[in-house]
């Protein structure tokens, strides 16, 4: 083995064998499951609780507009007077008090009406609530234009539209924002790889640096042997972390649906193509519940594909970010001093992942998300969010990311041969707090 890999090994047995590093390895995807499990949990309690309201109704319009549903349920009040009803409600602990005065046309009772409670009412409660009027307004209005209340109950039927891609595979509302916010939460992941692994190395560098155990082991190896060693080895911590993590949280996932009752043979079989007659079939069929359908959707997310090039993206990434670590660590002789150069190297990444927020999810193909996910310093965060949505047709052009792969390569190589020429000087510096200046010069000789 040469003394590359010496030093490639050296740095990957230092880092697997962190105490730290091997609780975070096996704590991080239980962590992470059982959020998700948590978040399932309370929404399922959320919507089984329900809100009681109590309805004063003097008028004589909206009599048989309030009515109990699943997340709702009714008290009409009657010789009351408005105070009184405040009163009653407020004690008994009800969520709110619908007020219906007294008029002489529907119009003049709905703008009259008033909702009180005791802290502000959700927006979709209010949502419900403003329908009910909302319903009666228009089938008033429609009246007077001549429409029957039948012939409005028609009109007002919801419409929803069935959608599939050309080759059968059927499209779910929401799948879009869906697949953002797990490109979201990987380009997220990249960005965290790389601050804490480069961190790692950074460290590394500077501790090996301060014991002047440096200067005996460049005695042996060439300085670019060593940055590159402690690059490679510290990546393939990441990558194995990243493995376990991903098969340890596979298995804690079939667990959380096993136990919340979904059916994962149901959920093998969404994505797939679908016959046209099975497919009306089940586009007539009752819909599955909620749950099922997010289910479904997770399913359908390209894992395989934004796995590996996840791997992709965050070894090229992290082999250019680390690079920089790397430098930053030889020119400086205390962690301290390492402020003044953080800046200019998490701007990118904090830059990628807000622009990508915003790119991606409003339009992921469109010329900002693109550009950002071509250039070298943001593409390993925003194109995983676009990868989500998958390659080819309806997903990233095939071109787009190999131009994009093809740039971080390039890139890489340049950072790595500027970063080397600063790093070969600065590990022998001592004693004087580098600027930018200083930097500048170290890339010339």
């Amino acid at each position: 083995m040469g003394k590359l890999g010496l030093i490639i090994k050296r740095e990957y047995l230092a880092k697997v064998k962190n105490k730290s590093f091997i609780i975070m390895t096996f704590l991080s995807p239980i962590l992470m499951v059982g959020m998700v499990a948590l978040v399932l949990y309370l929404a399922m309690l959320n919507d089984s609780d329900k809100r009681v309201i109590t309805v004063l109704n003097e008028s004589s319009f909206f009599t048989e507009d309030f009515n109990n549903t699943e997340s709702t349920s009714v008290v009409r009040l009657k010789n009351l007077s408005l105070e009184q009803a405040k009163d009653s409600t407020e004690q008994l602990g009800y969520y709110g008090l619908v007020f219906i005065p007294n008029g002489n046309t529907l119009e003049e009772v709905a703008n009259s009406a008033y909702f009180f409670s005791k802290e502000s009412p959700t927006d979709g409660f209010l949502d419900d609530l403003e329908d009910i009027f909302q319903y009666r307004l228009k089938q008033k209005r429609l009246e007077q234009l001549g429409v029957s209340q039948e012939q409005y109950s028609a009109i007002s039927k919801n419409f929803s539209i069935h959608t599939a891609t050309f080759q059968g595979k059927e499209n779910l509302k929401g799948l879009n924002e869906l697949n953002a916010i797990i490109g979201g939460g990987f380009g997220y992941l990249i960005m965290m790889f790389i601050i804490i692994y480069g961190s790692f190395v950074m460290r590394s560098v500077i501790e090996e640096k301060t014991s002047r155990v440096i200067e005996v082991i460049i005695s042996s190896v060439k300085p670019f042997q060593l940055m590159m060693g402690k690059i490679i080895g510290t990546s393939l911590a990441g990558v194995t972390q990243f493995i376990i993590w991903v098969v340890s949280g596979s298995l804690l996932f079939l667990i959380v649906f096993l136990v919340f009752d979904l059916d994962v043979g149901a959920l093998q079989n969404g994505g797939a193509n679908l016959p046209q007659a099975q497919a009306m079939q089940m586009a007539n069929s009752s819909m599955p519940n909620d749950m099922q359908k997010y289910a479904d959707m997770f399913v359908q997310i390209p894992w395989v594909s934004l796995f590996s090039f996840f791997l992709v993206y965050f070894v090229l990434g992290y082999l250019i970010y680390s690079s920089i670590y790397a430098a930053i660590g030889a020119a400086v002789d205390n962690e301290t001093d390492t402020q003044q150069f953080m800046l200019p190297v998490i701007s990118p990444l904090m830059l990628a992942i807000y622009v990508g927020f915003i790119s991606v999810f409003s339009n992921p193909h469109g010329p900002v998300a693109v550009g950002f996910s071509l250039f070298p310093l943001t593409s390993p965060i925003v194109m995983l969010m676009r990868l989500s949505s998958g390659i080819g047709e309806g997903g990233v052009p095939i071109w787009q990311l190999v131009v994009s792969i093809a740039l971080l390569i390039v890139t890489f190589l340049s950072i790595v041969w500027l970063a080397a020429k600063i790093y070969r000087i600065g590990i022998l510096m001592y004693g004087k707090k580098p600027s930018y200046k200083d930097l500048y010069k170290w890339l010339k000789y």
